[in-house]
């Protein structure tokens, strides 16, 4: 080699990029943000426009949800199948056949299910204070998820091989998922809260009614309650759903009696941990100051003493939000892995799944609005059949699905 050999030359014999090279190689953490603001802009528009057509269009809406989750679930599976991507493409089919399955087992159940959720909807849109807190909290999971996409997107310009960048993301995901629930749950205790106070009082009018209920029940909710509603944001979402899984599909088994066995033996055994981690403690916990378990034994044990344990099986106002939940973190996902198709190829699956859970948490945070108007509806119905006892039911254990 001759000592007059440029460095350029130098380079491309030795096999390593030259400078201009490696500058269009690096890829670092501010190329990856990007993709997951779009992701929480997607989340935050789909969150405010489900929730305002909620408000004129309830009843086309959750169809809308509940027929076009199977369709969009099997779509990104074929996608997924035609993108070499087997093990997503698998994951797709699956939930595709799951929630087919689910909605034809309780199709009967759908009538009600719209009724308690438009009668809800409206008590939503009458109560401002329900909406502030809706809104305030939004900010608040938008400031977290700004610091966590940072993360996210860090783990995935690093240099490391795909297997332990995907466990960077699970730990991350999960992260997330438990912090979005925290925050959901908390917007649930403030609003049962509020509620609460109003119901004991006898209206937001009464004399004896504190001045800021919802300054005191944010208080209380984040200081007294705060170690519950951590608690419990770990379980219950995951055996809630398993739940409404099973009992859809034992509705169906018909006379095959060993199945029928199984899926009995496994229905109250999710049963029993529903009695310890179920969404109804946190008015309990709202109200009383209890602890999680107790306030959970507690809601229970009311329900299935006056008999609205039967309503609470039979409605589905939960299953039907949940089912708007996943829509809006699917086209979140498919968002912003569009996107990332174009720049990184390779990271598609890494930065749409991860856009994807992002999308579900900022449209559950809008989405527990109307919880709590279904809680109330279910009660009002209740309270209209024949047993007036169930009226102060309401004011012990506010109800969800």
């Amino acid at each position: 080699m001759s000592d007059s050999q440029s460095p350029s030359s130098y380079s491309s014999n030795s096999g390593s990029p030259s400078a201009p090279q490696q500058d269009m190689l690096y890829i670092g953490t501010e190329d990856y943000w990007p993709l997951y603001a779009v992701a929480g802009g997607i989340g935050t528009v789909l969150g405010w426009i489900w929730l305002l057509l909620l408000g004129s269009r309830a009843n086309q809406m959750m169809k809308f949800a509940v027929h076009i989750l199977t369709t969009y679930l099997a779509v990104i599976s074929v996608l997924c199948f035609w993108g070499d991507q087997f093990f997503c493409g698998v994951a797709f089919a699956i939930g595709a056949a799951f929630q087919f399955l689910y909605v034809i087992s309780v199709i009967d159940r759908l009538p009600f299910t719209m009724l308690v959720l438009q009668g809800a909807v409206k008590m939503v849109w009458n109560l401002p204070e329900v909406m502030r807190v809706s809104c305030a909290f939004m900010v608040v999971m938008l400031l977290w998820l700004a610091l966590w996409s940072f993360g996210a997107a860090g783990v995935m310009a690093s240099n490391m091989s795909d297997q332990p960048c995907w466990w960077f993301l699970v730990v991350f995901s999960v992260s997330l998922f438990w912090t979005g629930a925290v925050l959901c749950n908390t917007v649930h205790v403030i609003v049962s809260g509020m509620v609460f106070l109003v119901l004991i009082h006898g209206g937001q009018e009464a004399a004896s009614m504190p001045s800021k209920p919802l300054m005191k029940s944010l208080r209380y909710a984040v200081t007294t309650s705060f170690g519950s509603i951590c608690y419990g944001s770990l379980f219950t979402a995951s055996i809630r759903t398993l739940r409404w899984e099973i009992r859809g599909f034992r509705s169906k088994i018909g006379n095959n009696e060993c199945l029928l066995c199984c899926v009995d033996f496994l229905f109250h055994l999710v049963e029993t941990l529903v009695r310890f981690f179920n969404k109804y403690a946190y008015v309990q916990i709202a109200a009383y100051g209890k602890s999680f378990n107790h306030s959970a034994r507690d809601a229970w044990e009311l329900f299935q003493l006056t008999g609205v344990e039967a309503l609470v099986a039979y409605d589905c106002s939960g299953a039907v939000l949940l089912m708007g939940t996943l829509l809006g973190g699917l086209i979140t996902g498919t968002g912003a892995g569009v996107w990332t198709m174009k720049k990184y190829p390779d990271r598609v699956i890494m930065v749409g799944s991860t856009a994807m859970l992002m999308g579900m948490i900022l449209v559950s945070t809008l989405k527990y609005a109307c919880f709590n108007g279904c809680t109330s509806e279910l009660i009002n119905l209740s309270a209209k059949a024949t047993q007036p006892k169930w009226s102060s039911v309401l004011a012990l254990a506010q109800l969800e699905s």
